[in-house]
């Protein structure tokens, strides 16, 4: 084992003459502190480990369990958990830059933190607000903060069946008619999530401005990206959009059930 290790460290001794003999390697082995005529493997580990002990400092420690930090970001596949070790890795490189004296570290990651702090909260609320709408509170108010504001006037077309359905709409004010079922859609209603399901990405029927009315819109492509930094959401609002399903299907029967019900009266009238 001895002989083995011995013949090992003559290989890289041998190296290491052979790569002295380079002009730049020289230079930096003179700058290492050795000799490049009489440099030994045992002698350059001794010196790189003098030079790692005497840069233990309390502020390298920080920035070293702030680089895992970043690292271990580029790891994950969820925001949530990105998000919290982006916030530990931050404030382990704003002790750094605090302890170094490097001003340009320090302020950059403490201006970091609060961002990542800002887009933690808000897929909290996100997936908090979405387990609330899945028991009953099928508003879609905790979605506002990654929607965009859009004004209609009154006859306006939101979009017409079989259209490309590119995003979804939650009116805000104002009244909306979905004119193949005869249903109005007052402040606060879904529109346009369908699309987002189906496979053809087709309108399934016409929007209609009844009022002026404020809506929010957001893209197909922002709620996939939502979906994918945070899977749970995606589920939440399958479970939703299936609840506005339902919602449409019964209204769509007690509307057939009346009109039947309505010829039925009128055929004895008839017959009289």
């Amino acid at each position: 084992m001895e002989s083995s290790r011995a013949d090992f460290s003559t290989i890289l001794n041998r190296i290491l003459d052979t790569a002295a003999d380079n002009l730049r390697i020289a230079k930096i082995l003179i700058q290492l502190g050795l000799d490049p005529n009489n440099v030994t493997y045992d002698a350059l580990f001794s010196r790189l480990l003098e030079i790692v002990l005497a840069n233990i400092t309390l502020a390298n420690m920080f920035a070293l369990v702030g680089a895992i930090f970043f690292v271990a970001t580029l790891l994950m596949q969820t925001m949530v958990p990105l998000r919290v070790a982006n916030m530990a890795g931050c404030t382990f490189f704003v002790a750094f830059g605090a302890l170094s004296g490097n001003v340009a570290t320090f302020l950059l990651y403490l201006l970091l933190l609060p961002i990542n702090a800002v887009r933690l909260r808000q897929m909290l609320n996100l997936i908090k607000k979405a387990r609330i709408a899945t028991v009953g509170d099928t508003s879609m108010e905790w979605l506002k903060p990654f929607m965009t504001e859009r004004r209609y006037r009154r006859g306006d077309i939101l979009f017409k069946k079989d259209d490309a359905a590119t995003e979804m709409f939650l009116t805000v004010t104002g009244t909306f008619l979905v004119t193949e079922i005869g249903v109005e859609l007052p402040p606060g209603r879904l529109m346009g999530e369908l699309g987002f399901l189906t496979p053809n990405k087709r309108r399934t029927a016409t929007v209609e401005c009844m009022e002026d009315g404020q809506v929010l819109t957001i893209t197909y492509e922002r709620l996939l990206e939502i979906y994918f930094q945070n899977p749970q959401f995606g589920y939440y609002f399958l479970v939703l959009t299936s609840q506005r399903l339902l919602e449409n299907i019964s209204r769509l029967e007690g509307t057939i059930a009346q009109e039947k019900a309505g010829r039925q009266t009128t055929a004895p009238d008839n017959i009289t």
